[in-house]
């Protein structure tokens, strides 16, 4: 093929019939893509970089990034969450929108790529109090993800994440260690509950927030998870500094959904924190759940058969 002829660049040879058939160039910097790997936006091919920059803007950033940490409202517990969406796109003009409804005096989230979403993005939360995440404008940022044509528990891709400081599990790193090992058990030992409270699969929840095996003793349990091989994909990972996070939800668009795992968290910390070793390897989740007065909380597990066997009014996941 004479040089002339080449329908490709400095890299690839193609002749007219392969370019016209396999090939595009992205409509910003003019770069040969594969249509394999071609991103399409407003009737336009871009490449993967030009179309983060020009089609995503500002509003989504790369999965990688982390602006410190506002916190907002007063205590000693905060708690981060990580919501996926998929299927609605991954497009900026949506991001502003629902940046829109909750950034508009401070920044209480901002939105990330997601390598492990179809068409989708993750919106993250600065640490907030329980009440405060109660009083926050999810219910608004809920009704717009699904107007956009976004849905999270309707996928096959889509996670809940929460995070919790670890400094209010405890003043000294012992301290923190001690009640970490009491959490691992609780979840370890009320798997099977958690699993139904998740709504997750057991397939997906080896995948993403993999179990690291029971033990008889929280200090048993704490010895596994330090030689653990999951990485981050642990039901309660580990891997962060300052944070504990929990994993094994499934993502959701629905409000007293959210609030109720974020109420769970909260109260598996406070068991975790006030009793002994011995008393929480005696809790029963019967004695666990009878002591909650949280209405989300309850309401939820009623719908998940997990507080008393009756039939409650529910809402549809999204």
């Amino acid at each position: 093929m004479w040089d002339s002829d080449s329908y490709g660049d400095d890299y690839t040879v193609l002749c007219r019939s392969c370019y016209e058939n396999y090939y595009t160039r992205c409509y910003e910097c003019d770069t040969l893509i594969h249509n394999d790997d071609a991103y399409a936006y407003d009737n336009e091919y871009y490449c993967h970089e030009c179309y983060d920059n020009v089609c995503c803007g500002d509003s989504i950033h790369d999965y990688n990034y982390k602006p410190e940490p506002i916190f907002y409202g007063d205590g000693s517990r905060y708690f981060g969450v990580e919501l996926e969406i998929d299927i609605g796109g991954k497009d900026g003009a949506y991001a502003d929108e629902i940046l829109a409804i909750s950034n508009d005096s401070d920044e209480h989230i901002y939105i990330k790529s997601d390598g492990s979403l179809n068409d989708g993005m993750e919106i993250v939360t600065h640490p907030m109090t329980l009440e405060y995440h109660k009083d926050f404008c999810w219910k608004d940022i809920m009704r717009k993800a699904v107007s956009l044509g976004y849905r999270s528990h309707q996928t096959s891709t889509c996670g809940l994440h929460v995070h919790v400081n670890r400094n209010s599990l405890g003043e000294t790193l012992q301290e923190q260690e001690e009640v970490i090992s009491r959490i691992l058990y609780f979840v370890e030992h009320h798997w099977l509950e958690l699993l139904k409270f998740s709504r997750r699969s057991e397939a997906t929840m080896n995948r993403w927030a993999a179990r690291y095996g029971y033990e008889s003793t929280p200090k048993a349990i704490m010895d596994k998870a330090k030689k653990n091989c999951c990485g981050r994909y642990a039901a309660v990972n580990l891997c962060n500094y300052h944070t504990v996070e929990f994993r094994m939800f499934r993502g959701t668009l629905k409000h007293n959904t959210l609030i109720a795992a974020l109420q769970l968290v909260n109260e598996i910390c406070n068991a975790a924190f006030s009793m002994s070793d011995e008393e929480m390897q005696k809790l029963s989740w019967f004695e666990f759940v009878s002591g909650l007065d949280e209405p989300e909380l309850i309401q939820y597990l009623k719908e998940r058969n997990l507080y008393v066997n009756e039939t409650v009014d529910s809402e549809e996941e999204m």
